[in-house]
């Protein structure tokens, strides 16, 4: 899986941060309070910023394993992250659609990922969650799309816009059909039936004025993929497309989850 710009996620980076459901992070971080030091494997680590939202919550010291296809995000990982007392990490270029289990197969104390599992097909979910409950390990996941976005003001094409963008988000994403909004459902219920027990919490990104160029992006975005999708028309989603560009506000949907095998 590739095709993410450093750029795009520098840009997305605040909200994500700020829409990170506290409780779930909190009790996610004190699984990790005994290790010495805890060993933790993010998946699809783009350019660090789920070690970034979540490193500082973890009073103990810190084994990193991040992990992306994409070479280009890791290199620029390594340069957007300083040296930090306590903090190890590893950089690790892997094609986690092959290599999953080999990945899970290092010594780890809790799996994580931010933005990652609405790209990956139900297929790889179900394969993933077999893979990490014969290990017995925990997951915290972040930031799962749910498919919900509310844009202010409202414009009388958002319905039409959003479906196909939902329709797009179920195409190959490099795992196979992508789960896209039913990502967050299919982990959860797949993770239950190895016997683990899930916490979850919403986590929408919550966008106003402040966030007016990740907005513009976010609504560029959209609708090249509803475009794509064949659903729209090009002046459908045109007329869309600028109309958002100077929306006030737009709320979109994710949610965070926390998992423990009972």
């Amino acid at each position: 899986m590739s095709g993410f710009s450093a750029d795009w996620l520098a840009l997305r980076e605040g909200a994500d941060h700020a829409a990170r459901n506290a409780d779930v992070a909190r009790v996610a971080a004190a699984l990790l309070a005994g290790e010495n030091p805890a060993r933790i494997i993010d998946l699809g680590s783009g350019t660090g910023s789920n070690f970034r939202g979540f490193s500082p919550l973890i009073a103990a010291p810190q084994a990193w394993t991040l992990a992306d296809y994409d070479a280009r995000l890791l290199s620029a990982a390594r340069e957007k992250i300083a040296p930090q007392p306590r903090v190890k990490i590893d950089y690790v270029q892997t094609d986690l659609m092959h290599d999953i289990e080999t990945l899970l197969a290092q010594p780890c104390d809790l799996v994580t990922a931010a933005a990652f599992f609405d790209l990956a097909s139900e297929t790889w979910i179900t394969r993933f969650c077999a893979a990490l409950a014969a290990r017995r390990l925990p997951l915290y996941g972040v930031l799962t799309y749910d498919g919900e976005e509310t844009w202010r003001p409202p414009h009388a094409l958002d319905a039409k816009i959003l479906a196909a963008f939902t329709a797009h988000q179920a195409t190959d994403k490099g795992f196979g059909p992508a789960a896209g909004p039913r990502a967050h459902a299919v982990l959860r219920r797949a993770l239950e039936g190895h016997g683990y027990v899930v916490r979850e919490g919403a986590s929408p990104w919550r966008l106003t004025a402040r966030d007016r160029e990740l907005m513009r992006q976010l609504a560029e975005g959209i609708a090249q993929a509803a475009r794509e999708s064949g659903l729209v028309s090009e002046h459908e989603a045109e007329t869309w497309r600028a109309a958002r560009t100077g929306a006030e506000a737009c709320e979109i949907g994710h949610w965070d989850l926390l998992a423990v095998i009972g």
